[in-house]
Formats: C-alpha cells, structure tokens, sequence
C-alpha cells in the first residue's frame, strides 16, 4: 500500500474505513463529519468551499489541491485527469479529502437524450428517471459525480435561450419530471459508484427573467413565488436532492447568491434541506455589476452569510473568508457549517471509500442498451402538431422521398444545447436513418437547399424543389442550430433563421404532400409554415437517436403520443402566453374583432372591451398540452367519487378513454382544476394530473385519478398555505383546452 495512503487512514481512522464500503449510515456520517471537521484548519475549510475549473498548468492546479485549497472541480471529463487530482487530494493532501468533480451532464454524457424541454413533452416520469440515471452511470464511469441538473425553473418566454433546458411553463409537470430527474441521477442510494448528486438550479425564478433575457432581473412577489416558481424545487428536495444551485438574477433588487431569506428561511427551515448550495460561475462576483456589492469582500460577505456554501470559479471566499472572519464579520460557525454540509455530501456519494474510477471501463459509454433508451425518448418526445388528409404515417405507395432541409442531415445541431461531451460521430441523423432502413426499397433524393439555419442563401433552393416535383412526398427538416438556444442565447424573433421559410414556400408550391420536422430548443413561431404544410412533427433537438426515432414515426413503426410542455405563440408580441393564467376582470369571451374588421371611424367601445390582441387575437398557435396521434381519442362518462369533500378527502376523477382510430397509440390523459373563487385570484385552469395510457385501436378503459383535497392548498392573501372552502370545475382530456367538466364543492 503506497505510504501516502497509509497515513492517510491512520490520521481518518476515526473517520474513514480504509475497506470499500457501499453502505453509509445517515448517523455514521455525521459522527465522521465531526471527527474530520475538528482537524482542519481554517485555510483548509475555506479551500473546501472553493471550487476551481482547471486551466492552463496542470502542477499549478494541483498545488493548490495538495495544499488543501480546493474543494471540487468542474469541466474536466477525463478519467486520467481526474484521478490524477484526485491522487493529489487523498494522497498529497495532509487530512486527505476527496475532490467533488462537477459537469453539466443536462441531458446525458455520451449518449445524448433529447433536450430537457422536448424529454418534457414525453409526460413520462419513468422514461425522463431513466434518461438520467444513463447519464449518470455513463458520467460516473470518467469520475464525474456531481451535474449541475435539473433545471426545474418555471419557464413561461420561449426567448429566453434555457427555456432547453426547462421542463417547461407548468408547475406540476415541471415538479413531477424534476424530481424523477433527481432520482435518476442520484440513484436508489448516492453511495453507489454509478450515481451522481444532482443540483437543482436555479433558485430561484430565473425562469421569469425579464423580457426573456439571460442573467436579467425577475419580479416575482412572494405568493406568486410561493405558488408556482418554489413548488418545483421543492419537489426536488422531496425526492432527495444533493446540492442546489443559485441563480444568476436578481428578484425584487436581491442578488440570489445573496439572498439568505430563500437560502437559509426557505431551504433549508421550511424544507429541512441538509446539502450544500453551489452559486452559479461567479454569481457571487457578478453582485458586485449588480450593484449589491461594492468589491469582492462584501461579495464574499453577502454571499457566505446569505448561505452560499460553496462558490463557483471567482475565488472571492479564498480571497476574503479569512479577514472577514478575523474582522467578526463573518463567524467562524458559518465556515463550519457551510464545510459540514459539502463534507456531508461527500460522504454520501462514498468518495472517501471510492476516490478514484477504473480507467479502461469505457464501455458504458454509448452501450446498445442506453441507444436503444435515446431513442425511445426520441419518440416520446416528439409532437405532432398536424396531420392534414393523414399524410402520415407514410406507406407503401410513397416510391420516392425528397429530403430537405438543413437539419436533415446535421448530426452536432442534432445534439442541442449544453452538449459538452456528446460526440457527433455517433449522432444518426434523419437522412441516414431513412438511407439505412428504406434506401434499399424506396428512392431518396436529398437537396438541403439551405446549408444550415442562419444560411441566407437561396441558391439551393431550386435544387430542393426540383427534388420535390419528382418525389411523392417532401420531408422537410428546419429548426435551429444548436447554438441558437440555451445559456446566453435568447431571440427577440422566434421565426424560423435564415431562408429556411422561403424553403417551405417553395417546396409547398409544387403541390406535392409536405410534411415538416422541426428540431428547435424552443417554441417557434411557425404559423406560416405549419400553414404550408400538410404535416408538422415538432421534435426539439431529439439527440443521438433521433434519427431512427423520426424514421419510425414517419413511417408508423411508432407512433407519435407526445405533448407540448408550454405553450406555443402565434407572435413573439403575445409573449408571456400560458394556460394557467388568472382570469382577468373582462376575460375573453370567445370572440374576437381583428384589426381588418374594425370599421372606419369606429366608436371607441365597438370591440368588446374583453383581454385579447387585434392583431394576433387570443389564442395561442398550439396550447400547452396538445398533441395529435395518427389515432384519435374519445373521452366521456366522467364520474366523481364525492361532489363535496373535506380537506383531509380524496377525490376519486374517473372516466372512460376509447381509442376511436384504427392505429394502436397512446394518449396522454390530462386533468385540470379550477378554483373559482379565492381569497387571491386563481388560474383559470391547473395540471394536477396525467397519465399516457396505451389502447388498441377500438379499445376502451376506464381511467381514473386519485386527487387529494390537500392538493388544492395555496398561498393566500394572509400568505399561508391553505385549502379555502369553495367551488370548483375540474376537467379531463388530451390538452388544456379540455371540454369534458364536472365540478365539486370543498366544505
């Protein structure tokens, strides 16, 4: 045994079995934490706090390892690499700690799923627990053990770049995915090698950021905060989260990296969370261009005491953690604290017991079976949002396909946003799906016409059309490149880039049957083109396997049951468009006086004096919840278990589901409730349940979903969560716009 590891064991004996050990008990760990806590000095806690993204010199990096000033890592994926640092940390440090290795594993590590926003559309928790839990046995592999995922903001402005990496504009769904996300990731105990600790980000209300601008302010007061941007992280402390990050915005004037009311009152009071919180890169510095903090002091000051436990990247905590502390303005017990909850961590992941991973293990990376999992994530998440004449699925008298497009055959913009480590060589992109399995039975002649998204050049397109006028069916790929959503990448203008729009106008105009796959991180504003088209199959960024995913839904091996996590827009100027809005005090009626229907010299209330644009009218392009199926779905006979119930009741919603197509598919049930009348305005309508349920063509079931009374609380005017008495609607269907109602009354 190398004698560097041997001292270490004899000075952690009261802490640390040198003996691998996959079970660690919640009491052991405290007693170890205490043990290791008493030994350090305060150099070496405020090192633990520091965490560092290693650049340039190696030997300087690890220096500062061996001399116990840095806590973790982040975007190093390398197993050499990053068992070096860690031999470093156990080995060459005096008590031995292990490093944490951070990584933005967003929507897998090699074998990429498709985009946060489009695995939401899936409206499967298993499948999105699946996703990550590949993620995370694929990252694990190279020695990284913590993502900063999920992102669990409420994200309501498709400008906003990250609304990618979203689970989109609702709070239940958002709450109910991100928590399956965590458990993915985590595992069934974070003591297992192949886990990794998850980092719910960002606390809170990025998601509101104001005109959908990245790193700007949010306005969101407490009850609204309360009632639909905290309930998802909340969720995710439920399902056992490790870590929280900070968000980038200010809200209401408070930076959040310095906001101790949500960190320390919120977090860790009212939720009893006993991880550690990361900040944002440098948010804690970036206090300072906020106009929070006049230097880099106050920013360390605001932030420690607010309960940033560990800072990201701008080193302001090893700067200034030591004078503040010797100036009483810090105390010490903060430092103590802040160290307890990464050791804590620490020990619950089992990096004392397992610091280093095997470095030949590389063949989890892309393994057939996590492939095989992309793809049915691919299919789940794609919508279609037409199907004219039922175009689709496409059968055996199509002889000829034209392919155009410039996602058709764009295997990194295929990936998505936040895609550090996921390698294009292994993306299978549409145009070589189809080539691989119906090249050989059917011609495929592809023309692009346009190289890639932002491409302005129209000189391919009469290629593209004469590639249409002799197929019998165009299948036209557009979206956005890659670089066009996610972090620092929002969009005043949400049509589609470049001369991809000139490209479906002039295909369609050959009259022949047009069906358009868009691969996009966020909602477009499409209506022209889906207007165009006889097909639209809306696919986000689907990933490694989305092409053999968009082959099998094309051609009906699978077919389509996913549905839009957030609401789709006809114009950027209706933004911010979501279902669940409260009701104003002249809602709209169902009518609507457009701009070319007003009358010279009209009176000033002939319009109808109801909430809704002249120009764009009320209703979004597609709602939040919708999608089509190459079947089709009937609800009825809708049942309650009680049309009056008390608080501790359960409701009992059951209904029947026929699938009234002649294709086996899958719905995605949804319910919706409505608290009519409440001490705050209510939304109009509210997700509180859903279930994807797969039927035979002519089969019925009868379905039902168990709502507990408890459910319907809220923040209220006294700001206490409560269940206020009164009448409620409740619906069922396959999007927010259900019809099928009832209605209940809480005593």
């Amino acid at each position: 045994m190398n004698k560097r590891i041997i001292t270490g064991c004899l000075l952690l004996a009261a802490l640390v079995s040198c003996q691998s050990s996959t079970s660690v008990k919640s009491n052991d760990v405290e007693k170890r934490v205490e043990a290791l806590l008493s030994q350090m000095t305060l150099e070496e806690k405020i090192g633990q706090m520091n965490q560092i993204s290693p650049s340039g010199d190696v030997n300087t990096t690890a220096e500062l390892i061996k001399k116990g000033e840095v806590g973790s890592i982040l975007n190093v994926a390398d197993a050499k690499t990053i068992n070096a640092y860690q031999r470093t940390a156990v080995e060459q440090s005096r008590l031995g700690i292990p490093l944490i290795v951070g990584r933005d594993v967003i929507h897998g590590f090699k074998t990429i799923f498709p985009i946060p926003l489009g695995q939401a559309a899936s409206f499967n928790p298993d499948l999105i627990e699946k996703g990550a839990r590949i993620a995370a046995i694929e990252a694990s592999s190279v020695g990284v053990r913590w993502t900063f995922a999920p992102m669990v903001d409420i994200s309501r402005d498709p400008r906003w770049g990250r609304i990618a990496e979203s689970l989109g504009e609702d709070t239940y769904l958002t709450s109910v995915l991100g928590a399956a996300m965590v458990k993915g990731f985590q595992g069934d105990s974070l003591n297992n090698p192949t886990s990794i600790a998850a980092c719910p980000k960002h606390f809170v209300g990025y998601g509101a950021a104001e005109g959908g601008r990245d790193y700007n302010s949010t306005h969101i007061p407490e009850r609204l905060l309360r009632n639909v941007y905290l309930p998802s992280f909340e969720a995710a402390a439920k399902a056992g989260a490790a870590t929280y990050m900070t968000s980038f915005n200010d809200n209401d004037g408070i930076p959040a990296s310095g906001n101790g009311y949500i960190l320390k009152d919120v977090l860790r009071k009212e939720w009893g969370f006993d991880g550690f919180v990361v900040s944002d890169w440098a948010s804690v510095g970036e206090m300072i261009a906020h106009g929070f903090c006049a230097d880099g002091k106050e920013a360390a000051l605001k932030a420690v005491n607010a309960g940033v436990d560990m800072e990201m990247v701008s080193y302001h905590y090893v700067n200034h953690l030591k004078e503040l502390i010797s100036e009483g303005k810090v105390k010490e017990e903060t430092i103590d604290n802040a160290v307890r909850n990464i050791l804590r961590v620490k020990f619950r992941l089992g990096l004392f017991e397992n610091p280093y991973v095997d470095e030949s293990k590389g063949e989890v990376l892309y393994a057939a079976s996590h492939l095989e999992a992309a793809k049915e994530a691919a299919i789940e998440s794609a919508v279609l949002l037409k199907n004219e004449g039922s175009v689709l699925p496409l059968g055996e008298s199509v002889k000829t396909i034209a392919v155009i497009g410039p996602m058709a055959d764009a295997p990194h913009d295929q990936m998505g946003t936040w895609v550090f480590d996921g390698d294009k060589n292994y993306t299978q992109t549409p145009l070589k799906a189809l080539e691989s399995a119906y090249g050989d039975k059917i011609k495929i002649v592809y023309a692009p016409g346009v190289s890639y998204s932002r491409d302005t050049n129209t000189g391919g397109i009469a290629a593209a059309v004469r590639a249409a006028s002799s197929a019998d069916v165009v299948l036209a790929f557009v979206g956005e490149e890659s670089i066009l959503s996610g972090e620092a990448h929002c969009l005043a203008n949400l049509n589609l880039q470049g001369a991809q729009s000139a490209l479906i106008e002039a295909v369609a105009n050959t009259g022949k049957p047009l069906v358009t796959i868009v691969m996009a991180g966020r909602p477009l504003t499409i209506g022209k083109e889906a207007a165009l088209s006889d097909a639209l199959l809306y696919s986000f960024h689907p990933g490694t396997m989305g092409g053999p995913a968009l082959a099998d839904l094309l051609f009906g091996k699978s077919v389509p049951s996913g549905k839009l996590p957030v609401t789709f827009p006809k114009e950027v100027g209706q933004i911010p468009l979501y279902y669940s809005h409260n009701s104003t005090g002249r809602p709209f009626q169902g009518t609507e006086t457009m701009l070319q229907d007003i009358p010279a010299e009209a009176g000033q209330t002939s319009l109808g004096n109801t909430s809704f644009y002249l120009d764009a009218g009320n209703d979004p392009l597609y709602p939040f919840g919708y999608g089509l199926s190459y079947s089709t779905f009937k609800y009825d006979n809708l049942k309650l278990s009680s049309e009056k119930l008390k608080e501790g009741d359960v409701l009992t919603v059951s209904f029947d589901l026929t699938n009234t197509g002649k294709y086996d598919a899958t719905e995605v049930a949804q319910l919706y409730v409505q608290d009519r009348f409440g001490s705050v305005t209510r939304p109009v309508k509210e997700l509180k349940r859903f279930e994807r349920i797969a039927l035979k063509s002519g089969e019925s079931r009868s379905v039902s979903f168990s709502l507990p009374i408890q459910e319907l609380a809220f923040w209220n005017i006294d700001m206490k969560k409560v269940v206020e008495a009164g009448d409620f609607n409740l619906w069922v269907g396959g999007d927010s716009r259900a019809a099928l109602k009832g209605s209940f009354v809480v005593e």
